[in-house]
């Protein structure tokens, strides 16, 4: 464990593995963890058993006790223990996506904009070493103007587990596509700079998860059968921005193809692709200095943790009275492409953001 670097007392609301996994990275940091809420009884034990803090059944009571909390719970219940963090006035971490619903993120929205604390949104993959080489390039002018992303997080087969909080719509709110989805439109709208959203065209599927005879390899959980999925399991999509720069869009918790985690970055100078996953990334160009040519260079990197340096940039804007104002506006941006690609599916036409 390192010296305690900040004093910012902190609960995590929502005790299984991701509130575990949080937990054991804010022990490596340094920063102070004070307890945790869950409405399980097992989960409360274990956390108190495994990082010895007081635990509540009540968020209210953890809330009495803390500066900051970290929220990972399902997704339909971010809404009431999001809100009632910024009616404390505590800093929140808030685990992807911002909600289940539009409805329920533009609340949250609302009541963050209400409050001087610091709120971001568990968008960790911006973090990946590779991600923020691309984005140093981009800033700097070395691509030129980006026109297009590629942006792919395809499983062959990682549905988790059925029956679980993420294949049931009423919870999750969707499936692949709310769940892998966000994170993909979230690091292409970060690269192009998040501008404003003109339309979407999209359709979702649902062809793996309600099968009898789904290949059981990568489930997160028990496996409850076909009986406890009613989510889509992939989705394509294409996103214009007012810009007219594009995103296409692949998902997929179940597909016959191979795994594709690739993000092509296109621009008018140069281009580059990386995997999100293996942490591989190139660029390419062409030249006509001395005998046309095309460039491609490989840049080499290590991989880091990507959730423990979103945890230190959240709490060093809080040691630092810093406060990043777009993470909520952003959260929220990720969640009207994501709504508008599931209503354009539904309805078989392109939806407009401009109305």
């Amino acid at each position: 464990m390192t010296p305690n670097k900040y004093d910012t007392r902190t609960g995590i609301v929502g005790l299984g593995n991701i509130g575990q996994f949080h937990a054991e990275r804010l022990r490596e940091l340094g920063v102070e963890l004070v307890g945790g809420m869950d409405v399980a009884a097992e989960a409360r034990n274990r956390f108190a058993r495994r990082y010895d803090v007081d635990v509540y059944d009540d968020h209210q009571k953890l809330y009495d006790t803390i500066d900051a909390v970290i929220i990972t719970t399902p997704n339909r219940f971010h809404e009431e223990y999001a809100v009632d963090a910024f009616e404390r006035d505590l800093h929140v971490l808030l685990e992807k996506p911002l909600a289940h619903s539009i409805d329920s993120a533009r609340r949250i929205a609302d009541a963050a904009s209400s409050s001087d604390t610091h709120c971001a949104v568990g968008f960790n993959n911006r973090f990946a070493n590779t991600v923020q080489i691309v984005k140093n390039r981009i800033d700097r002018g070395d691509l030129g103007k980006v026109t297009h992303i590629e942006a792919n997080y395809v499983r062959r087969r990682g549905i988790p587990g059925r029956g679980s909080w993420f294949t049931r719509r009423q919870i999750a709110g969707g499936g692949a596509l709310i769940d892998l989805g966000v994170h993909a439109v979230d690091l292409a709208m970060y690269l192009l700079d998040y501008p404003d959203t003109k339309e979407v065209n999209g359709v979702t599927r649902s062809e793996f998860g309600s099968r009898e005879e789904y290949a059981y390899l990568e489930m997160w959980a028990d496996d409850s059968g076909p009986g406890g999925f009613d989510v889509d399991d992939s989705a394509s999509a294409f996103v214009r921005c007012a810009g007219d720069e594009t995103i296409s869009l692949e998902v997929a918790w179940a597909t016959n193809r191979p795994a594709n985690h690739e993000f092509v970055v296109r621009g008018t100078d140069a281009a580059a692709t990386f995997d999100l996953l293996e942490g591989t990334l190139s660029f390419h160009s062409a030249s006509s200095i001395g005998p046309d040519h095309l460039e491609d260079t490989v840049v080499e990197t290590h991989q880091n943790d990507t959730h423990t340096d979103e945890l230190r940039a959240f709490f060093d804007e809080i040691v630092e009275g810093r406060s990043d104002d777009d993470s909520i506006a952003q959260a929220l941006a990720v969640q009207e492409i994501i709504d508008a690609v599931y209503r354009s599916s539904g309805a078989g036409r392109t939806i407009s953001l401009e109305e």
